[in-house]
C-alpha cells in the first residue's frame, strides 16, 4: 500500500498545507497557513496543482481522511515481517529523536514505527487492550494480557502529543478536539490475521489517555463447543438456543467474554434458513449472513429504537448487545412473546441476579416467567502454564474452600513462572460458566416473586455454580485456587447454601 499523498503528515499538520490526489488533485491550504509553504509542498509533489483555502476545522478533517490509511495499515501490512518483527520495542524507542520538536518530518517515521511495534507486540502477546497513559514525568504503555494489565514500556512525556495525534489520525478522529472523549476504529492485517482495533480517547490532566482494544476477527467464528463449557452446561444452553422463541441472557462483568458467547450461539443458528438481526454498541465482529446494526445515541439510535426497528424486518433471531433500561427490556419481552428468539446480555454478578435486575427495571414477574429460557453467567480465569505449574497438597484452609474433609488429600497446582509464560505462571484463559435453566419450577418461583436465594437453590440443584465450576478446574490443574477466588469468590459465598 502506498501513501495517498507525497507530503509527510507532520509537514502538512505543522504548515497547514496538504495535497489531495483524487480525480481533481488540489492543494488544501489552511486559513492561517503561510502561503510560502506551498513552494515546498509543490517541490515535494513534483508539479503544480490548484489551491483551495479552508478553515482550520475543515483542514483537520481533511487531514484525518487523507492520512488515516497511511502509516499504520501500510506499516503493518508491508513492514510487519521485515521491520517490526526484526526490531525490538526498545530499539524503536531509541530511534525517537531526542529533540523537543517532534513535528518535523524526520521524527514522523519513528512515531509510526513505534505505533506499529506496539500493536505488533500486543498481537504477539495476545493482549486484548493497549493503554497509553500520559503522566507528568512519563507516558506509560500497558498491555492487558489474560485480563491483567502489565506495563510494557515507559516513554518520555514529550512523546505523548505526537503519539496520540498519530493514533487519532489513523482512526479518523478529530485531532484538533482534545476536550471531549472520542471513539474510533481501525481495521488492519498482521501476518494474514485480520484484526479490528477500537480506539477510545479520554482527556486527562496531563494529556489524552488512549485505549486501543484489539478484536481478533477469528473470535467471531467460535462455536459453542469451543468455549470450554462443561457438557451439562453446554447441553442446557444448546437446548435453549434450539427453541423457536424465548430469551437467552448472558451475564457477567465487562471483559468476561459475553459477546464471544453470544456470537458462538449465533454461529450455530446461522444456517441461512433464519433471518438473524443484531443491534450492538458497537458492532465488534462482522459476521457474514447476519444483519448487524450499530447504536448511535447522537441521532437517537438507541438499543430500544434499534430493537423496535429490526422487529419490523421479519427476524427469526434477534440479538441485543445489552439490556440497559426498561424500554429495551420490555421490547425484548414482547419480541419473545410474539415468537422471536432473543439473545442479550445483562451486567450482573450471577445468573439469577439477572432476574432481579430485570424486575428492578420494571418488567413484570409474570412476563419474565413466560419468556426467559436460560441465563448464563460467566467469567474468564487464567490457565496455569503447563510447562511450569507445580503440584502441592491443599492445606486446611484450602480444604474448607474446596468443601473437602479435613483428612482428605487434595492435590492443587500453583504458578511458578518460566520462559514460556514470561515468568507469569499463566498462559491463556478459559471460561467458567453457570447456566440457570428456566424450568417449570423456576417459572413458578419467578412468577411468585421469590427471593434471589430461593431462585438460586432451585436453579443449581444438580448443576454447578460459577464457584463450583471454578473449583473443578482448580482440582483438575487447569488453574489455581487463587485465580478461582479472584474471579468467583463472591458467587461462592452467595450460593454457599446451594
Amino acid at each position: 500500500m502506498t501513501a495517498r499523498t507525497p507530503i509527510a503528515y507532520s509537514f502538512a499538520r505543522e504548515r497547514g498545507v496538504a495535497l489531495c490526489t483524487g480525480e481533481s488533485p488540489v492543494f488544501l491550504l489552511r486559513a492561517d497557513a503561510d502561503p510560502m509553504a506551498l513552494v515546498e509542498a509543490r517541490r515535494a509533489a513534483g508539479r503544480a496543482f490548484a489551491v483551495e483555502r479552508c478553515d482550520a476545522k475543515a483542514f483537520d478533517r481533511a487531514l484525518s481522511e487523507l492520512y488515516s490509511f497511511d502509516g499504520l495499515a501500510a506499516g503493518l501490512n508491508e513492514e510487519a515481517d521485515d521491520e517490526v518483527g526484526a526490531q525490538s520495542l526498545s530499539r524503536l524507542i531509541d530511534e525517537i529523536p531526542k529533540t523537543e520538536d517532534l513535528l518535523d518530518s524526520a521524527s514522523d517515521a519513528p512515531i509510526i514505527r513505534l505505533i506499529n511495534g506496539l500493536i505488533a507486540e500486543a498481537v504477539r502477546l495476545s493482549a486484548s487492550d493497549i493503554h497509553v497513559e500520559p503522566f507528568e514525568d512519563r507516558v506509560s504503555v500497558r498491555f492487558r494480557v489474560d485480563g491483567v494489565l502489565q506495563e510494557t514500556v515507559s516513554l518520555s512525556p514529550r512523546v505523548a502529543p505526537p503519539l496520540v495525534s498519530r493514533i487519532k489520525v489513523m482512526s479518523r478522529l478529530d485531532i484538533a478536539e482534545k476536550r471531549i472523549p472520542q471513539d474510533g476504529r481501525l481495521t488492519l492485517s498482521l501476518g494474514g490475521k485480520g484484526i479490528d482495533v477500537r480506539v477510545s480517547t479520554l482527556p486527562s490532566r496531563y494529556g489524552e489517555r488512549v485505549v486501543l482494544r484489539l478484536l481478533d476477527k477469528e473470535s467471531a467464528r467460535f462455536s459453542l463447543d469451543q468455549l470450554g463449557m462443561e457438557p451439562g452446561a453446554l447441553a442446557d444452553l444448546t437446548r435453549a438456543l434450539s427453541q423457536p422463541n424465548g430469551i437467552v441472557l448472558v451475564t457477567g462483568p465487562t471483559g468476561a467474554g459475553k459477546t464471544t458467547t453470544l456470537y458462538a450461539g449465533l454461529n450455530g443458528l446461522n444456517d441461512q434458513t433464519r433471518n438473524i438481526l443484531t443491534v450492538e454498541d458497537p458492532v465488534e465482529y462482522a459476521v457474514p449472513g447476519i444483519g448487524q446494526t450499530q447504536v448511535n445515541t447522537k441521532v437517537g439510535m438507541t438499543f430500544a429504537a434499534g430493537l423496535r426497528a429490526i422487529l419490523r424486518q421479519d427476524p427469526d433471531v434477534v440479538m441485543v448487545g445489552e439490556i440497559r433500561d426498561r424500554e429495551t427490556a420490555e421490547i425484548a419481552v414482547q419480541a419473545s412473546l410474539t415468537g422471536h428468539l432473543v439473545l442479550s446480555t445483562v451486567h450482573t454478578n450471577s445468573a439469577v441476579a439477572a432476574i432481579a435486575r430485570l424486575r428492578d427495571m420494571g418488567v413484570e414477574s409474570y412476563l419474565l416467567a413466560s419468556t426467559l429460557s436460560a441465563i448464563v453467567a460467566q467469567r474468564l480465569v487464567r490457565r496455569l502454564c503447563p510447562s511450569c505449574k507445580q503440584p502441592y497438597q491443599a492445606d486446611q484452609a484450602e480444604l474448607e474452600l474446596l468443601g473437602a474433609g479435613p483428612d482428605e488429600a487434595v492435590t492443587l497446582w500453583r504458578p511458578a513462572g518460566c520462559e514460556h509464560c514470561k515468568d507469569l505462571g499463566y498462559a491463556g484463559r478459559r471460561g467458567v460458566y453457570e447456566v440457570a435453566v428456566v424450568d417449570e419450577g423456576l417459572r413458578t418461583l419467578i412468577h411468585d416473586d421469590a427471593r434471589e436465594g430461593d431462585l438460586a437453590r432451585h436453579a443449581f440443584k444438580g448443576r454447578d455454580t460459577l464457584y463450583a465450576a471454578g473449583l473443578k478446574l482448580a482440582r483438575e490443574g487447569e488453574t489455581s485456587l487463587a485465580e478461582v477466588l479472584r474471579v468467583c469468590r463472591d458467587e461462592g459465598e452467595r450460593h454457599a447454601g446451594v
